[in-house]
C-alpha cells in the first residue's frame, strides 16, 4: 500500500517489478512490489511513497529471515522474476484475495534453485507427492501449469516431484501457512499413517477414498493444532465410551503429534480422529 509523504531509498533492484528499499517514518527495510517499479529506477535511487506503481509494500519482521532472502535474491535471473510474476498472477486469478506477501520472495528463490539443480543433473525426490496431489488438488493444478511455464522458458523438464513442492508454495500463498510448516506436517502425516498400518495391519489402496479422507483429516488437524484453532466436538463422551479401541489408538497418535509439533492436542481433536478411525475400520471390514 502506498504511503503518502514518505520516501524510500532503493537498496537493490531485484527485477522490473521488485525492489528492496529503506525508508518510511521508521527508516525500516521493505520490499516494494509494483508493475515496472524497478524498470527505470537505479540502485541508490529514490521512490516516493505515493508512486502509483506501488502495489505492495511490506517488510519481513524476522531479521534473520530478511538477510536470508536478501542473499538469495541478489543474483536472481530477471527471467525468473518475470515468470514468478506470471505464476503469482495465475494464483491470484484462482484465489481472489490477499496473498501471503512472502510468496514474492520465496517463489523466485525456489524456482531459481530448482533450475540450478535440474541443470546440474540433480534428482528431485518428493516422498509426499501423492499426499500433496490429493490434499491440495486445485493448488496442484496451478503448480502443474507453473511447471509447464518454467519448462518452456528455461528448457528444463520439471519432474512431477517438483510440481508437489511448487504446490506447497501455492498453498502457502493463499493460506499463510509457511512452506516449512507444510513440509513438517507432511512428515507427521506419513508417520501417523504408518502407525495405523502397523497397528491394524492395513494396506491402503493408493488414492482410494479411505486413503484420501484420512490424510486430509490428519493434515488439517495438524494445521488447526499449530494455529491454536479450537473446534467443538459435542460427541466426546459418546466417542470415549463407544469407540474405546479407536480412541486408544487416537490417543497414541495424539501423543506423537504433540511431541513433534510441540503443541498440546485438544481432546476434541483426539475424538474427531477416533471417529475417522472408526469409519475407516468399518469401511474396510465391509469391503473384505
Amino acid at each position: 500500500m502506498a504511503r503518502e509523504n514518505e520516501q524510500f531509498q532503493v537498496l537493490r533492484v531485484i527485477g522490473n517489478n521488485v525492489v528492496m528499499v529503506q525508508g518510511g517514518k521508521k527508516s525500516k527495510e521493505y520490499v516494494i512490489i509494483g508493475k515496472g517499479i524497478g524498470f527505470a529506477v537505479k540502485d541508490s535511487g529514490v521512490i516516493d511513497g505515493n508512486d502509483p506503481r506501488i502495489e505492495k509494500l511490506f517488510r519481513l519482521e524476522d531479521r534473520e529471515e530478511w538477510s536470508q532472502y536478501q542473499i538469495l535474491l541478489e543474483d536472481i535471473d530477471p527471467k525468473v522474476m518475470k515468470i514468478t510474476d506470471d505464476i503469482i498472477a495465475d494464483i491470484a486469478r484462482e484465489f481472489p484475495g490477499k496473498l501471503n506477501d512472502k510468496i514474492y520472495l520465496a517463489l523466485p528463490s525456489h524456482i531459481q534453485f530448482t533450475i540450478y539443480r535440474l541443470r546440474g543433473g540433480m534428482d528431485i525426490v518428493n516422498p509426499f507427492l501423492e499426499e500433496t496431489r490429493m490434499t491440495f488438488p486445485k493448488e496442484f493444478e496451478i503448480a502443474y501449469r507453473a511447471a509447464e511455464k518454467i519448462s518452456a522458458e528455461f528448457g528444463v523438464r520439471i519432474p512431477e516431484d517438483e510440481v508437489g513442492f511448487l504446490t506447497y508454495h501455492v498453498y502457502s500463498a493463499v493460506s499463510n501457512v509457511p512452506v516449512g510448516q507444510l513440509v513438517k506436517a507432511s512428515n507427521i502425516v506419513s508417520d501417523l499413517m504408518d502407525i495405523i498400518r502397523n497397528e491394524r495391519n492395513i494396506i491402503f489402496e493408493q488414492g482410494s477414498m479411505n486413503h484420501v479422507r484420512l490424510m486430509i483429516h490428519l493434515r488439517f488437524s495438524i494445521e488447526r493444532i499449530l494455529q491454536g484453532s479450537l473446534i467443538d466436538n459435542p460427541f466426546v463422551k459418546h466417542i470415549k465410551k463407544e469407540y474405546k479401541d479407536e480412541y486408544k489408538l487416537a490417543q497414541k497418535m495424539g501423543k506423537i503429534m504433540q511431541s513433534k509439533l510441540g503443541a498440546s492436542v485438544p481432546e476434541e481433536e483426539i475424538c474427531f480422529l477416533a471417529m475417522h478411525l472408526r469409519r475407516l475400520f468399518q469401511t474396510l471390514e465391509k469391503n473384505k
